[in-house]
């Protein structure tokens, strides 16, 4: 978050559209785009050298790469409180099951330097205390997370970094639960740079100095300029080695708000989230990028790491997806990072951020603390079975396409990835298998990510088997569906099915927050890109074929869940007006009944109960898997079996009549994959040592 629940005007991270209302959605075939991403696109592989001058690791796949299996989650943040308002409670699930957290805060956090007392006037301004202040509220806060005293003693100290520059450290322990905080503490303003952090990324040539905050043990200002800033992230990712890395968002919504509102919303023009976030997220991003391209240079190997990236301030705009008990304990860690200035915390700048404290989180309208978002939901890894009977998977790490195969068919357990490049990749991919069992596996790269005036884009390519079980052609490029660069990093995660009659349909949430798509043909040629109209919705679409072989896509929507369609198979997508669905605070799940019908599986907005809810408008049913997020869904002949999470991130499987719970084995990271094997069904995801796990009820087994 910004200085605190108060506006921090500045400028927009890319200029973005600056009057009210809403943009008008275009539903027709943009020719232009028809003609820069047709079926010639296929020729070749889509990677674009970047123009940038920081370097990007070879996209060819074959990369090796390296694991210790060590789990360690690295954070970075912009400002001290965002990683409590919007990276929880995943990072709890994994301090709580002994995973090393570190977090980075990149600025002091110090805004106009008050720290202003609720119910007091005058409060003076003094940029080092408030800084010092919010720094003793996060180790407030993460000593209750660790089960410790308020007030319990950290251990204090300095950490060169990369170029020289020193940093404060706080570190604490508690049994085999390890929390280190780095302050780099860069200025969040600067002379004729009011929002210095987003000035930071567009033009290299400026530099920042940071604040020295009181008590701190660093007493010397350092500066940082672009290449200086992402050169330390870097180096603190070679150094920490991370499994897990949390980002903020670097590609948040367009947002049309008057003035007014935007400046109550604390959100940077035309964009709906704070310009820090943005500006944090895309050297966060940069710094990843730089990480694996240095490290495959010369022959070396790919780091093993899984990235999630949360959305901000888009909190706000959306309906909010967690439970009672989950907002309750999300929300008590905003309470000591707060503190109150009647504390004796023993740090003479302040005991917190005073304006945070108490239930003023759960208060605040603009609702931050009450939902989690990811900015690219993913469903979990893409998994297969071969002709031997061994499991494939196909996922994301250190920023690229991989896959891992079983040891032995059935045996739940997984040999090493094998490179399959296409990198830098956003999490998540999407896939889809042709009639003769080729595998296709779709991801949203980005193309270029500069700052300093550099090419900033996105890209959707695709990854096409030449035979079933066989290897892959050349990664290719699928384009934008949007105009411009801008516009076109506003894309989604790539979710993709094959309709009844063969061909593939692939679809994207797209700038105007409604919904893109491109069709595969049998004959392999793709259609041009096609806005299909509708409502907004939120990322995290699913798609499916009816018994009938229609497609159906289906997404969470402001109101409701908003339903597109075939009327037959072979004829387009269209939009149903009339069947709006009752209202989802996450991704829905889709599976068809005994009778051949879809159902729809979600939660209500701040509700744990699942829900059934059946597309011909009859009324919802419960389902008995209370928790929180999205669930997985699969058909039986007998009835859907579900995955999910309960309130406290363990994983849940419903078959029947039979409830399991998953207690042992490394933490999931985010959601995973419900598989129907020949031995009945079970789940794969991957874990905080980014490594595939699998869980099977039945049997009790898990790897």
């Amino acid at each position: 978050m910004g200085g605190s629940p108060r506006e921090t005007p500045g400028h927009t991270e890319d200029r973005g559209p600056r009057t009210g209302g809403r943009r008008p959605r275009r539903r027709g075939v943009v020719a232009a785009l028809a003609a820069l991403t047709g079926a010639t696109a296929l020729g070749a592989c889509s990677v674009p050298a970047p123009r940038r001058a920081g370097p990007t690791a070879d996209p060819a796949p074959g990369i090796p790469i390296t694991s210790s299996r060590r789990a360690q989650l690295m954070q970075i943040a912009a400002h001290p409180d965002d990683d409590l308002y919007f990276m929880n409670p995943d990072a709890r699930r994994m301090l709580d099951a002994g995973v090393p957290l570190v977090t980075v805060y990149v600025t002091a956090g110090e805004h106009d330097g008050r720290n202003h007392i609720p119910g007091r006037k005058g409060t003076p301004a003094d940029k080092s205390a408030y800084s010092s202040a919010r720094h003793q509220g996060l180790r407030q806060a993460y000593a209750t997370m660790l089960g410790l005293d308020v007030f319990a003693s950290w251990q204090k100290g300095v950490v060169t970094l990369r170029g020289g520059r020193r940093a404060e450290i706080n570190t604490i322990t508690n049994g085999n639960r390890r929390v280190e905080l780095v302050f780099l503490n860069l200025s969040m303003h600067a002379p004729r740079r009011w929002m210095a952090l987003p000035s930071l990324w567009k033009d290299r040539a400026l530099g920042l100095r940071t604040v020295v905050a009181d008590d701190s043990p660093v007493r010397k200002a350092d500066d940082y300029d672009y290449d200086r800033l992402i050169d330390v992230l870097v180096g603190l990712m070679e150094q920490y080695r991370p499994t897990v890395i949390h980002t903020l968002d670097p590609d948040p919504d367009i947002q049309h708000s008057d003035e007014k509102t935007r400046k109550k919303d604390s959100e940077q023009p035309g964009y709906s989230d704070h310009a820090d976030h943005t500006a944090v997220a895309c050297f966060s991003w940069a710094a990843m990028v730089r990480w694996v391209a240095d490290a495959t240079k010369d022959g070396g190997a790919i780091p093993a790491f899984v990235t999630t990236s949360f959305r901000g301030y888009y909190n706000r705009h959306w309906p909010k997806n967690l439970p009672p008990q989950v907002l309750q304990e999300k929300a008590s860690h905003l309470v000591p990072y707060g503190g109150d200035p009647s504390w004796q915390c023993g740090n003479s700048a302040g005991c917190g951020d005073y304006s945070v404290g108490g239930r003023r989180p759960l208060t605040n309208k603009k609702g931050w603390v009450r939902a989690t978002h990811y900015r690219y939901p993913d469903a979990g890894p893409v998994v297969t079975t071969g002709r031997d009977g061994r499991l494939t998977a196909y996922g994301v790490l250190g920023l690229r396409a991989v896959r891992w195969r079983e040891t032995e068919g059935g045996s739940g357990r997984w040999g090493a990835p094998d490179d399959l490049g296409g990198g830098p990749l956003a999490p998540g991919l999407g896939a889809a298998a042709l009639p003769d069992g080729r595998q296709l596996l779709f991801g949203l790269r980005f193309a270029a990510l500069g700052g300093h005036g550099g090419a900033n884009r996105r890209e959707i390519v695709v990854l096409e088997q030449r035979s079933p079980g066989g290897p892959f052609r050349a990664w290719a490029g699928l384009g934008n569906p949007e105009r411009g660069d801008d516009r076109g990093r506003r894309l989604g995660v790539p979710v993709a099915v094959t309709g009844g009659d063969g061909r593939i349909h692939l679809f994207v949430r797209n700038a105007d927050k409604g919904v893109s798509s491109r069709v595969r043909d049998t004959d392999g040629a793709w259609g041009p890109w096609r806005d299909l109209g509708g409502e907004e919705v939120q990322d995290g679409l699913s798609a499916a074929v009816d018994s009938a072989g229609r497609v159906h896509l289906f997404a969470a929507g402001r109101e409701g869940v908003h339903h597109w369609s075939q009327d037959a198979t072979g004829s387009p997508v269209v939009f149903r007006a009339d069947s709006a669905l009752p209202l989802s605070g996450d991704p829905v799940a889709v599976a068809t009944t005994p009778t051949g019908d879809l159902e729809l599986y979600y939660r209500a907005p701040a509700a744990k109960e699942l829900l059934a809810v059946r597309v011909d408008g009859a009324a919802p049913s419960r389902v008995q898997l209370d928790g929180h997020g999205p669930v997985g869904a699969a058909a039986t002949p007998k009835g859907p079996v579900l995955l999910g999470k309960d309130a406290d991130g363990r994983m849940l499987l419903r078959d029947g009549d039979r409830l399991s719970t998953r207690t042992r084995g490394a933490v999931a990271v985010e959601a995973a994959t419900l598989h129907l094997g020949r031995d009945g069904a079970l789940a794969i995801g991957l874990g905080a040592d980014a490594h595939p796990w699998t869980w099977a009820p039945e049997a009790r087994t898990e790897s």
